[in-house]
């Protein structure tokens, strides 16, 4: 059975590679808008919590959204190495929810229908996992720092669609109970995790500008395509 869970979408004010990220315009409008409205489609999520040290963040979620809860960053807990852990943590104690999906402003291409799928899976094989995070599937020939093959023989050329494929932890979606956090020493993979592979497109995150713009780029070519489906 499928029960409500809490979103959470922490967001600090500040980032190094791209200034004032969260809050920066994209396709039209500031970056943290396109999850929030893909989360605020989804069937299965109870309520969206943000957590921020950001001034303008908060002024722009009051006037933007309604029924958006706050969670004002506390000293401590800010800057560019605070494991996000430790802000799950803080966040989770602030609440009386059991189960808590966490998410990026900056994985703007995903969708509430993936969101959606994800919390379903998660709550229909809790009996045998206690966690979810999203992946991204790669087929492709890697190599250590000192040139050594990590995952194929270079003796033996395979072809890559059959090297074992390798996932990615993508950064886009984490399911998990507050229960599973506790018991995993407060990670929010837990102890017997289940991997949700996505689409790679659909999981592009966004660190610098390069990402910014490929994001950006798919997200007007994925509103194209809707428009001519609604047109045909």
């Amino acid at each position: 059975m499928v029960k409500k869970i809490i979103a959470l979408v922490p967001m600090k004010n500040h980032s190094e590679r791209v200034a004032k990220k969260n809050i920066r315009i994209f396709n039209g409008k500031p970056l943290y808008h396109q999850i929030l409205n893909s989360l605020l489609s989804c069937s299965f999520i109870e309520s969206i919590i943000i957590d921020t040290d950001s001034d303008d963040m908060i002024k722009d979620v009051n006037k933007n959204f309604e029924n958006i809860g706050i969670i004002e960053r506390s000293p401590e807990l800010q800057g560019d190495f605070i494991e996000m852990n430790s802000i799950i943590n803080h966040d989770i104690n602030q609440t009386n929810g059991e189960y808590f999906l966490q998410t990026h402003s900056t994985n703007p291409l995903l969708n509430s229908n993936t969101i959606d799928k994800a919390i379903n899976i998660f709550f229909n094989k809790i009996d045998k996992y206690d966690s979810l995070f999203t992946v991204t599937k790669i087929q492709s020939r890697f190599y250590n720092t000192i040139g050594s093959p990590i995952n194929h023989d270079p003796k033996e050329l395979l072809r890559t669609q059959d090297l074992p494929p390798i996932f990615e932890e993508n950064s886009n979606l984490y399911i998990f109970s507050k229960t599973s956090f506790r018991k995993a020493g407060n990670k929010r993979i837990g102890v017997k995790p289940y991997m949700y592979e996505m689409d790679k497109l659909e999981a592009t995150d966004i660190d610098d500008m390069d990402d910014f713009i490929l994001a950006e780029t798919l997200m007007k070519i994925r509103n194209k395509k809707n428009e001519i489906k609604a047109k045909s």
